[in-house]
């Protein structure tokens, strides 16, 4: 399965930034770069730089009165009064210099990306500065200000008249696209995460199918807590490919946070990097079975920036540009000894996780119990091939 794939990427996306102490960190994106550079996974060819959201793009889901006041709140030294209710300035969200250019920079990378795919310039691409999947219509939620997996999707709808298959893996719920198109029987969006009883944002039932026209074209897979690497895959394997070959997509866009890892600090899943093996492997396969191999990939959550975002992220764009990783290879020795110098953790020397160093999860067996019924329950009125 031979297929061509861009990289969207500039030094300005770190420019996306809360403040020093906040878990939303993009310098993941430089530390993974550079892993990607180190580990000669890939080419300056295959490098394209993002551009930007213009306001009538992020009008497609976004109020114009948000759009204004993300603009003004960037540029105001203290936070507009008026910003609160619009979910800016708070302990999550909070304001930042140039907070709409740097946002619209990150949407427009992957609008960047889904033009590339669309015109055939490339099978895939990725943006791993995405997947911002909180954001809503007018209201910033959980480090995201604006959504761009909403606006692609919206873009694709709009520009191409496609049917859109959004793929969600990260441990928190894909709230905002399921909102953005929960009506919407030519967006099917599809989020594995972790069960929101205990987790933010508390939303991501299976009950919560879609509505109108758009009923069961919403599947959520609330996972729980603890789960580890074989019950998460199997239930990500077993629905995601019923689903999309009963939904027929004519393009794939995925959301690939990476924080259902077990050394992730937010989140209550107990996965190794297996999974993110896995993740992009499958999604791979049916972007070729199923749309002439279009596949749009985005980054998420991820705040085991050290140890976790990089080899995972690597993992993603590995598969997708045709250099799969086998085996269980080190990491570059100039790699970990330059960001070695900086972490605040002893960093990782394998690709993989070894077995050792998994947690053990006494209550296995009724976890992988529980995932399965959750899973049949979540395909019950889904289109399945």
């Amino acid at each position: 399965m031979n297929s061509s794939s861009l990289f969207i990427y500039t030094p300005e996306y770190l420019s996306y930034k809360f403040n020093e102490d906040h878990p939303f960190n993009q310098r993941r994106l430089q530390i993974t770069f550079d892993l990607l550079k180190k580990s000669n996974l890939i080419d300056d060819s295959q490098v394209v730089p993002p551009r930007y959201a213009t306001d009538e793009e992020l009008a497609l889901i976004h109020d114009p009165q948000y759009i204004r006041v993300v603009r003004e709140s960037g540029h105001s030294e203290y936070p507009l009064p008026i910003a609160a209710s619009y979910g800016l300035g708070t302990e999550d969200t909070p304001t930042f210099p140039n907070m709409h250019e740097a946002t619209s920079l990150v949407v427009g990378g992957t609008l960047r990306a889904a033009e590339l795919v669309m015109s055939g310039t490339s099978d895939h691409a990725v943006n791993l500065a995405g997947g911002l999947h909180h954001g809503f219509r007018g209201r910033a939620s959980g480090f995201c200000v604006y959504n761009d997996c909403s606006v692609v999707i919206a873009f694709l709808r709009k520009h191409y008249d496609a049917r859109v298959l959004y793929i969600d893996t990260d441990a928190h719920h894909g709230d905002g696209i399921q909102w953005s198109f929960y009506d919407d029987p030519n967006v099917l969006s599809l989020s594995f995460h972790e069960t929101g009883k205990y987790l933010f944002p508390g939303t991501g039932n299976v009950t919560e199918r879609g509505e109108g026209q758009g009923y069961g074209y919403t599947v959520n897979v609330p996972l729980e807590p603890f789960t580890e690497d074989d019950s998460w895959l199997e239930v990500y394997e077993t629905v995601t490919t019923q689903v999309a070959r009963g939904f027929k997509p004519d393009v794939i866009v995925t959301q690939n946070g990476c924080d259902s890892h077990f050394l992730d600090p937010l989140t209550h899943l107990s996965c190794s990097m297996e999974i993110y093996r896995q993740i992009p492997k499958l999604a791979h396969h049916l972007a070729h079975e199923l749309c002439e191999g279009r596949l749009i990939a985005t980054g998420g959550g991820g705040y085991d920036i050290w140890r976790v975002v990089p080899r995972a992220w690597s993992l993603l764009w590995a598969e997708l540009s045709d250099r799969a990783i086998h085996g269980n290879p080190l990491l570059p020795e100039d790699w970990v000894s330059h960001w070695q110098a900086e972490s605040p953790v002893q960093l990782p020397m394998h690709m993989l996780d070894h077995p050792h160093v998994l947690p053990d999860i006494p209550r296995r067996a009724e976890i992988t119990s529980k995932n399965r019924l959750t899973m049949d329950k979540s395909m019950l009125f889904s289109p399945r091939a």
